[in-house]
């Protein structure tokens, strides 16, 4: 038996195979999860379907652009009709647009704050809101993120998504409070650079990976399969006790001075 066994789990941000959101959903169906994915749009949908077939058991794929509320209330109305509640849900929705991640900070437009801030922090508010009455059905559950270091530091070129991720792990602790009375635990996994869709958009980034494996105590990245494996431990029974946290992943790049 998995540590999943049993479990219902919702998984948002799986764009392509080297999503660290696909890595958790192959990691949670392993462990005996049966799974909810989503597509933002019908461009998007066909990388999703692609993708399936390597799961053990058919996920349940339904559309949501996290940006709509909506969306987002019709996605929480379907998981209620095809299934007894929700044990999990990952969020890994990100998005700020190129030319804000491009420009110094000081330049960001207004409305490219807005959209970074609404698609990848406000909408961990959206998603815990929707999930908390079918966890509460289940007796609790667990809701985990996705963040990165550029919260907490200056990276170049990750700008307005840094402080997007600031947001979002301060959400994370503001909801663990909310929470935590209906046994509903929310942690967020801050990982090291990996070469995933979103990390195309930033400039540098191979320079930002070679520092990783110069400077990092692993001397060394971390891969998705690393992170998904921490993810198991933050969704399933061992994790239990923790809540408003945020799990480096990192080869431990982020205790190093210099």
């Amino acid at each position: 038996m998995g540590v999943l066994d049993g479990k219902c789990g919702l998984i948002v941000g799986v764009a392509n195979k080297r999503s660290i959101a696909w890595a958790i959903a192959q990691a949670a169906a392993a462990e005996g999860a049966r799974l909810v994915l989503t597509y933002q749009n019908e461009r998007l949908a066909e990388n999703v379907t692609e993708l399936v077939p390597a799961l053990p058991e058919p996920p349940l794929l339904l559309a949501c652009d996290v940006s709509d509320d909506a969306q987002v209330d019709a996605l929480f109305g379907a998981i209620g009709r095809e299934m007894e509640g929700l044990d999990f849900v990952v969020h890994g929705a990100a998005y700020a647009p190129r030319e804000a991640l491009a420009a110094p900070f000081v330049e960001t437009p207004r409305e490219a704050f807005r959209v970074a801030l609404d698609v990848s922090a406000y909408s961990l508010i959206a998603l815990a809101r929707g999930a908390a009455p079918l966890m509460t059905a289940r007796g609790g559950g667990s809701i985990l993120t996705l963040t990165y270091l550029g919260a907490q530091r200056v990276f170049q070129n990750y700008n307005v998504m840094g402080v997007a991720k600031a947001a979002l792990e301060s959400s994370v602790r503001y909801l663990a409070s909310d929470l935590g009375p209906r046994n509903i635990r929310v942690n967020a996994i801050s990982a090291g650079p990996i070469k995933t869709l979103a990390a195309s958009g930033i400039a540098g980034f191979s320079s930002i990976l070679q520092v990783y494996r110069d400077r990092a105590p692993l001397r060394r990245t971390v891969d998705t399969g690393e992170v998904a494996d921490a993810a198991m431990f933050l969704l399933g029974p061992a994790g239990r006790g923790v809540t408003g946290e945020v799990l480096m992943v990192d080869a431990g790049f982020n205790v190093m001075g210099f």
